[in-house]
């Protein structure tokens, strides 16, 4: 039995949340991805398999306001107030939280954060 990697850990922990996270229409799930230098936020209908409404910080509209905070809590708040203001614009409200296998603390918990006070209720 050997030691298993942070990544499979995460996957598993993704497919543990996914069975029960879905997106619809009316209540699409926010999908957060984290690399070492950046966060991704999108907001995803499963039930057309589409994407709505996307935000990173390698987005050109959030570069200047982003600078090299990419990889940090500041950057991911600047990525929660966005992608929030983008699903307000289309008329989202309520959305099912995805943190894709990631732990809820640090970059995860500040996008959320930032997510919920731009008005989008979790």
């Amino acid at each position: 039995m050997g030691a298993e990697s942070s990544v499979k850990r995460r996957l598993k922990r993704k497919m543990r949340v996914r069975k029960k996270v879905r997106g619809i229409s009316e209540k699409p799930r926010l999908c957060v991805f984290r690399s070492g230098k950046h966060i991704y936020a999108q907001l995803i209908d499963d039930t057309k398999g589409q994407t709505l409404v996307a935000a990173s910080s390698l987005s050109k509209d959030l570069a200047s306001e982003i600078g090299k905070n990419g990889g940090n809590k500041k950057g991911a708040a600047i990525v929660g107030k966005a992608i929030g203001a983008a699903a307000l614009a289309k008329g989202i409200k309520k959305i099912a939280f995805d943190r894709n296998g990631f732990l809820y603390h640090g970059r995860i918990k500040s996008l959320s954060n930032a997510a919920r006070e731009s008005g989008l209720q979790f």
